[in-house]
């Protein structure tokens, strides 16, 4: 599922909307369009387990049950977890950081871990992306709040590869966004880090940044709410 692309997978749930006869609301126009907001979409290579959409709906219905009706409908690997009411604010206004887990087979976790802690380490890692403006450089050190490879390092997800440093990174949301190709590209930078194959990459939560370093689920504030209406 890594591989499928969001157009991909937004076709996937508009079809997944029809077949469960959900009550969707459209937008008015010549061409109305479903009202499905998607907050910060993976990339296509990426796996995710914490992606969050907004839908607006013509009528209420049960949460539970569109839950359930929606998840049926889509292809496995495609899960809905929870459905909330959305009530004051955007789904967007809930998110500002994000937390992924990168699997570099064929790298030693010691020598993951000292380029983590040089990247740590510098006031500023300029890298360059290809953006639809143009080539652009700019810092991705100051988006991290947390990286470090984990305890789990030398047993990663698939084909058993060892060695393979894991590495735990969180991410705030800035402007130009700073993806976890973006920190790979600074490893390269600051320890000349280069994994033998691609990096795995999966994103496992988004929400609000506490003090603390924790993410709170976005949908938490609206977890009571009974039914959901039109937006």
């Amino acid at each position: 599922m890594r591989f499928t692309s969001h157009r991909d997978f937004a076709r996937a749930f508009e079809r997944a909307l029809r077949r469960a006869a959900v009550p969707i609301a459209y937008s008015q126009g010549f061409t109305p369009h479903p009202k499905i907001s998607y907050a910060s979409a993976a990339p296509t290579g990426v796996g995710s387990e914490a992606e969050y959409l907004e839908i607006g709906l013509q009528a209420e219905v049960d949460p539970a049950e569109l839950r359930a009706a929606l998840d049926a409908a889509l292809s496995p690997g495609l899960d809905i977890l929870d459905a909330v009411v959305a009530r004051e604010g955007s789904l967007a206004d809930q998110i500002n950081a994000s937390r992924w887990l990168l699997e570099l087979p064929g790298v030693e976790p010691q020598v993951a871990a000292d380029a983590v802690a040089a990247f740590l380490a510098a006031e500023e890692v300029l890298v360059e992306r290809m953006t639809k403006q143009g080539r652009r450089s700019f810092d991705a050190r100051s988006a991290v709040t947390f990286f470090a490879v984990t305890k789990q390092s030398g047993a990663p997800s698939g084909a058993a590869v060892a060695p393979c440093a894991i590495i735990d990174l969180v991410v705030r949301q800035v402007t130009p966004a700073v993806r976890p190709d973006d920190v790979l590209s600074g490893l390269r930078v600051v320890a000349g880090l280069e994994p033998p194959v691609p990096a795995r990459v999966t994103r496992l939560a988004q929400g609000t940044l506490t003090p603390q370093g924790e993410i709170v689920d976005p949908l938490e504030a609206d977890r009571e709410g009974a039914t959901i209406g039109g937006l």
